[in-house]
């Protein structure tokens, strides 16, 4: 195909001439079901002491936060799968929970009374964690991907 090609098939795809593949809609339509209304997302905190070193097998320690509620993770890898183990801090209160998510499964779990919760046996790829606090938004992590 020439660069010729490639263009009028780029400008038939931007004048709407070329249908949008069935797979594309599909992802699309999963992408969209994942959403949270009125999530309150967590941002990334770098933090030089949670940091992994390359090469050194182990868990890797990530961490999230808000104004209000923080979350501190250790994601490891065994046997080409998942474990997570997080804390919220501050502890949200009685009646909260996390959802660790996938895009294709949702395991939830309750908060201990320190914030504490973990989840094992997660296929790698991607995921987020969702805390849920009695009326309160809930605060989500942004999607990350693990690889083994």
């Amino acid at each position: 195909m020439s660069n010729d090609d490639y263009l009028l098939a780029a400008l038939r795809l931007a004048a709407g001439n070329d249908p949008v593949p069935n797979h594309v809609s599909a992802a699309a339509s999963e992408a969209y079901s994942l959403r949270i209304p009125h999530v309150v997302t967590a941002a990334s905190i770098e933090c030089v002491a949670m940091r992994t070193v390359r090469g050194v097998a182990g868990p890797t320690t990530v961490r999230f936060a808000t104004d209000d509620v923080t979350f501190d993770l250790e994601l490891t890898v065994n046997d080409g799968l998942i474990d997570v183990a997080g804390q919220i801090l501050p502890y949200p209160g009685e009646g909260s929970h996390v959802d660790v998510r996938t895009p294709h499964m949702t395991m939830s779990r309750q908060l201990a009374g320190t914030g504490q919760f973990a989840v094992t046996g997660m296929p790698p790829g991607w995921f987020n964690v969702v805390c849920h606090r009695p009326g309160k938004p809930p605060v989500a992590t942004r999607w990350l991907r693990i690889r083994p």
